[in-house]
């Protein structure tokens, strides 16, 4: 039977192979450990790319629908889609913290609380992912779970899963398996960081061209600073003492093309254009008409695979016959005249009526407002000419 949604689990044929850790390889990067998953949010491309998607994903409209074409109507949400955690803070918030297990552990874990009558879940609390361990048994080939140091019956285990590979239980980690470049990017925002308030490098060199010990250097050290301690006299020096200041431009100091670099790879973990959405230099030109895809360009190659996945991930909950659907078209937030333009457009072609129109806008319906237009309507331009 099921441990999860009504599917036939199936035996794997052989067991996981392991799976290289880069954290593990002896480079700690400056004693930069990645072992708990918030901890690659201290990289700002991380944080930025996560909390984007999770973002989006959590604050746009999902509705419940049954039936396509004519025959399709939407329908109350159930429970578990207005608070799935039954905590009180909403299907937003748990629609985030979902979005971050996924992001940055690959998998998302809760347990079933309770459920409906014919079996599905109606209150899902969440682990935090690095609390979770899953395995397959290597008799029976059925998954076992431990959580927070206690095992949980694989009835009461919600899983779901990104980045899925043949032959594993568990969805892959993108932070695990991108830990070099995060971890290199955290030790080199900490390096210049440390470098100006630790005093990282010395501000100069005294040097003499005769051998001196630990104490007369010491001493000479002293009198050369108590000389200029309060002071903007010029130094004089004699007897073979030269002083050299040394000069470290900010760039090199805080490694800045390290740092450019490895934000630009830290957002491409999350998707092909991700790091010029978020205005990383990538050593491309950005043009006026890159930023008017911007929207369009998040959707299709950064967001749009998640909002699919929540889908799944919802319709799963439901009865039989019931699917989830997110509301793309609010997250194209055009220009007053942009938007004007596409309803006259829909209304031209009867695609539309003005009520629905209002409703976009946030408008109250009208008495008229529910038949499409008579006759032909005025033709709109669809450009500036």
């Amino acid at each position: 039977m099921s441990l999860f949604f009504g599917r036939p689990e199936r035996r794997a044929p052989f067991s996981e192979p392991e799976i290289p850790r880069p954290s593990a390889t002896g480079g700690t990067f400056a004693r930069v450990t990645l072992a708990r998953a918030e901890a690659s949010l201290q990289k700002v491309a991380v944080w930025s790319a996560t909390d984007l998607i999770a973002s989006l994903v959590s604050t746009l409209p999902i509705d419940v629908y049954a039936g396509t074409g004519k025959a399709r109507k939407e329908l109350p949400k159930p429970r578990v889609m207005v608070d799935p955690a039954g905590d009180g803070y909403g299907v937003g918030d748990w629609l985030y913290q979902y979005m971050m297990s996924l992001l940055l552990r690959g998998n998302g874990y809760g347990k079933t609380v309770d459920r409906d009558r014919i079996g599905n879940p109606t209150q899902i609390v969440l682990y935090h992912p690095d609390e979770v361990q899953g395995w397959r048994d290597e008799k029976s080939g059925l998954p076992q779970w431990r959580a927070g140091g206690k095992t949980v019956e694989p009835q009461d285990m919600w899983h779901r899963r990104a980045y899925p590979t043949p032959g594993r239980l568990l969805g892959l980690s993108p932070v695990e398996h991108h830990a070099g470049t995060i971890g290199l990017g955290i030790a080199a925002a900490r390096f210049g960081k440390q470098w100006f308030e630790d005093g990282a490098h010395p501000s100069g060199m005294l040097t003499n061209d005769k051998s001196l010990d630990h104490k007369q250097a010491r001493t000479a050290k002293e009198r050369f600073l108590a000389s200029l301690s309060g002071s903007r006299d010029v130094a004089v020096l004699g007897q073979g003492w030269k002083y050299q200041q040394i000069q470290v431009s900010a760039n090199e100091s805080q490694f800045l093309e390290t740092q450019r670099y490895t934000a630009a790879e830290c957002a491409r973990i999350y998707g092909p254009g991700m790091a010029e959405i978020l205005g990383y230099d990538t050593g491309g030109s950005m043009t006026y008409a890159n930023v008017e895809q911007r929207s369009l360009d998040l959707l299709t190659y950064a967001i749009d695979k998640w909002l699919v996945r929540g889908e799944d991930m919802f319709t799963s909950l439901l009865p039989e016959g019931q699917y989830a659907k997110f509301n793309r078209a609010a997250l194209s937030r055009t220009d007053l005249l942009t938007r004007t333009r596409a309803h006259a457009i829909a209304l031209q072609n009867k695609w539309t009526v003005v009520n629905e129109v209002r409703d976009l806008e946030e408008l109250g319906p009208v008495p008229w407002g529910d038949k499409p237009n008579e006759g032909d309507a005025p033709k709109v331009k669809t450009d500036d000419k």
